[in-house]
């Protein structure tokens, strides 16, 4: 049965779509058979990073009410094996349903090897949505703001019964060790208070190929680093490292 991994940030613009987008690529490069299941309802990003938004003439929405087959709702990425999307509705109108979103959860469970949940919001709904995840991703960057709110929102997942986190810091910048707002990344570990599965150091490939929807070149330092990171996720033996 597939695992479903949910990324989540306390704080907007902190990486978290791009994390899970990334990440995916990676494991499906991997070999294994991934699915992003985009759950920002009204929003969406995902078909732009991966570079078919031209592909994606229906949603999840479409899917849940009905309207639609499973199939119609797989958007197969082209540059990468063994990875699809499922794109958030475009209807601001249309609830999050916590059981329905989990069913499909289940379906999909079938399918892939990873379903990856590109999470948004912190409501009920979505803490219900979360507890059906075998592996929550919470991201961070090293700002004072950004930490304690993944601290915050981590206490919460623990208190719903959300165990199994891992943090990942992004936008780690070259500065980072000579900079007095915190004093290096043990201490963002330490403030957010769970295990640490990842570093992302500020990468500009990774902004540019994300707005142009291109595959990140693999001598980057972003692409690196979520291999890395996906590696971990597969329960690989990978040093933690940070390298530009």
């Amino acid at each position: 049965m597939g695992q479903i991994v949910a990324v989540t940030a306390g704080k907007g613009g902190v990486g978290k779509s791009t994390t899970a987008s990334q990440v995916s690529i990676s494991l499906a490069a991997a070999g294994k058979r991934t699915l992003i299941m985009e759950l920002d309802f009204g929003l969406r990003c995902q078909d732009i990073m991966l570079g078919i938004r031209d592909k994606v003439h229906h949603d999840i929405g479409e899917y849940i009410s009905g309207e639609i087959a499973i199939e119609d709702a797989l958007i197969k990425v082209d540059y990468v094996n063994n990875l699809h999307l499922m794109c958030a509705t475009k209807n601001p109108f249309l609830e999050l349903n916590p059981e329905k979103i989990i069913r499909v959860c289940d379906e999909m469970r079938g399918r892939f090897d990873y379903i990856m949940l590109d999470t948004a919001g912190i409501g009920s709904a979505m803490f219900s949505v979360i507890k059906a995840a075998d592996l929550i991703l919470m991201i961070s960057t090293p700002d004072p703001v950004c930490v304690r709110d993944a601290s915050l929102l981590s206490d919460f997942l623990y208190i719903k019964g959300h165990g199994n986190q891992k943090l990942i810091i992004n936008k780690v910048a070259k500065t980072f060790a000579s900079d007095d707002a915190v004093a290096d990344l043990d201490a963002v570990m330490d403030d957010v208070g769970i295990p640490l599965l990842g570093v992302v150091p500020e990468d500009e490939y990774i902004r540019i190929c994300g707005a142009k929807g291109l595959p990140l070149p693999g001598t980057t330092a972003g692409k690196k680093a979520y291999n890395a990171i996906a590696g971990r996720v597969l329960g690989a033996n990978v040093p933690l490292t940070l390298a530009y």
